[in-house]
């Protein structure tokens, strides 16, 4: 095991059910996808098998640029569970996505897929920076990450 996957082991990773579980497929393909209602057209997130707009059932996964931009952001002092500790200070960030922006994925800002969660210097954090997706293994689950846009 390497000393970045030894970091990592304890983090938590999330559990896909059955309605998220494209979500989680295609990020593992390096795809940012999007449930998508096919009777009214609307985006939704997070995944659920009837549109809150129209009540179908009809569903599919439509493709997003995997831009967005900051739209909140925490750092947590002290981190709330010690798997988390040797990382701080790390980001925590609500991305608003650039094809959808009522839709916001939580995250974290690093410098490049792989990176450990505390590779951006906190100063570095601004509401409203540009990002992009990046795509991530860890604990057995590829993970949406987030990099700075270059300008």
């Amino acid at each position: 095991m390497t000393a970045a996957a030894e970091d990592t082991a304890d983090l938590l990773v999330p559990v896909p059910d059955e309605d998220g579980a494209p979500f989680w497929e295609y990020a593992a393909r390096g795809e940012l996808r999007i449930q998508a209602c096919t009777s009214c057209g609307r985006l939704r997130f997070p995944p659920r098998p009837c549109c809150p707009h129209c009540q179908s059932f009809d569903s599919e996964w439509r493709p997003m640029s995997g831009r967005g931009r900051i739209w909140s952001y925490v750092l947590p002092h002290p981190p709330l569970l010690p798997a988390y500790a040797a990382q701080a200070p790390y980001n925590v960030v609500l991305v608003e996505l650039a094809d959808a922006p009522h839709i916001r994925l939580a995250g974290n800002l690093v410098t490049s897929a792989d990176a450990p969660l505390n590779s951006v210097d906190p100063a570095r954090l601004r509401i409203g920076a540009r990002v992009q997706a990046v795509f991530t293994e860890t604990g057995g689950i590829t993970v949406p990450r987030w990099v700075l846009e270059k300008s």
